[in-house]
């Protein structure tokens, strides 16, 4: 499931914009996509890389079309990302559209330029590993490396395989070299990212794991601070990455499971490929070696046929597994999805149980930030007066520190939200 969206405005006047939604794979392209605009000598475009997580994203990217068209009447305007590929016909169909490009053709050289209308090849039959990023996705504190894309699984609520296509992995040479490269640069956490991450390798010779490119990793970037795993499958996480998780302290004691449900049925609709119990055993396996482990999960509530006790299930998975993070996505039905075609849950109904989960999400956060008092922890600056430990919990604190730097602050409370420390 896709993260929060990027929506920066776009710029008056004229200039290259490339506004992104959706997750941070999506973001990490958008820098490959405005590298090559930048090489292409586009001067005065607005570049849309779309999410279709939801419904509500693709109506968000509609909008924000229609937004830049008044504010940019002179722009080009191109949309692309995963609503693009899925739908190229109704973004075609916009008056306010003058490009539609597939993910596959969206950062490809003269892309942008071309004359056609639109251009969207059939993702499926893509078998190329994902490009080299153009010097990877960096915020301040840190960056981001894409290691694999597209998917083989496909869930029931699930449109995201036909806008990105079938699983492909980077080689782990050249993810080790990007890695590098980026710790050179000054970066102190570099996060490993993809579609269905800890797929990674399987289509590669000799099939390695995901566990063993994080070891790979780790033993040849040995200047590397701190590595973290972007959201992972709780079916596949392999001995390997288990043996990293209790061997190696820089690899980061934080994962964030895509579980979607805490009853069983609903999973088996949902086509999961784990249990309710499989996934507490999981968490339970991690924590035997990594006790210190935070865990986050997304969660979809109000999925077709979940009944009040399945839902209820849901609540009392997140209290037994101990959670501390909590992404909540209110099912949205995606067309063509077999999900659709179920007997839906009423909106109102689906509104409540979202809301319901968050607040569960809260208590849990609340109770995880308890835990945190009295500890010392080193920590990521992101911004002015805010960090993230290793585990992901946010803290807050007064005094200078460099963005992107680490420093050792004390966690003396909490405000529900986020730790309060000071500078150790």
């Amino acid at each position: 499931m896709g993260e929060s969206s990027l929506l920066p405005s776009p710029q008056e006047g004229g200039g290259l914009d490339v506004i992104t939604f959706g997750c941070r794979l999506n973001a990490y392209e958008a820098e490959q996509v405005r590298a090559q605009a930048v090489a292409d000598g586009i001067t005065d475009a607005v570049v849309f890389n779309t999410c279709a997580v939801t419904a509500e994203a693709v109506r968000q990217a509609r909008q924000a079309i229609r937004k830049a068209r008044r504010e940019r009447p002179g722009a080009r305007l191109v949309v692309t990302g995963c609503a693009a590929q899925i739908d190229p016909a109704a973004f075609a169909a916009m008056p306010e559209v003058d490009l539609v490009l597939g993910n596959a053709e969206k950062s490809a050289p003269g892309a942008l330029a071309t004359s056609a209308r639109q251009s969207v090849g059939d993702i499926m039959q893509l078998r190329e590993s994902p490009s080299r990023p153009v010097g990877g996705l960096t915020e301040r504190a840190r960056a981001y490396v894409e290691v694999q894309n597209g998917c083989d699984h496909r869930c029931t609520f699930c449109i995201i395989p036909f806008g990105r296509g079938n699983s492909r992995s980077v080689a782990a040479e050249r993810v080790v070299d990007e890695v590098r490269s980026i710790t050179r640069a000054g970066y102190a956490e570099v996060v490993l990212t993809g579609v269905d991450l800890t797929s990674w390798g399987a289509e590669l010779p000799g099939a390695p794991t995901l566990g063993a490119l994080v070891r790979r990793i780790l033993d040849e970037v040995s200047e590397l601070p701190r590595l973290r795993l972007s959201s992972i499958d709780a079916a596949e996480i392999d001995p390997e990455l288990m043996a990293c998780l209790a061997e190696e302290p820089r690899l980061c004691p934080h994962l964030h499971l895509s579980l979607q449900s805490g009853d069983d049925l609903i999973l088996k609709r949902m086509k999961r490929r784990h249990s309710a119990p499989d996934a507490l055993a999981l968490i339970a396996a991690v924590r035997r070696v990594r006790p210190d482990t935070a865990f986050g999960a997304d969660f979809i509530a109000g999925f077709p046929t979940e009944t009040d006790a399945a839902f209820e299930n849901t609540l009392a998975f997140v209290e037994a597994a101990g959670l501390a993070y909590l992404h909540v996505f209110p099912y949205s039905p995606r067309p063509g999805t077999p999900a659709a075609r179920m007997p839906q849950v009423a909106r109102d109904v689906v509104k409540e149980r979202a809301a319901r989960l968050r607040a569960s999400g809260d208590m849990a956060l609340s109770r995880h930030l308890d835990g945190q008092i009295g500890r010392s922890v080193g920590a990521l600056v992101e911004r002015e007066g805010r960090a993230r430990s290793a585990d992901f919990t946010e803290i807050g604190f007064v005094g200078k520190a460099s963005v992107g730097g680490l420093v050792r602050l004390e966690i003396t409370g909490h405000d529900g939200c986020r730790a309060a420390g000071v500078l150790a």
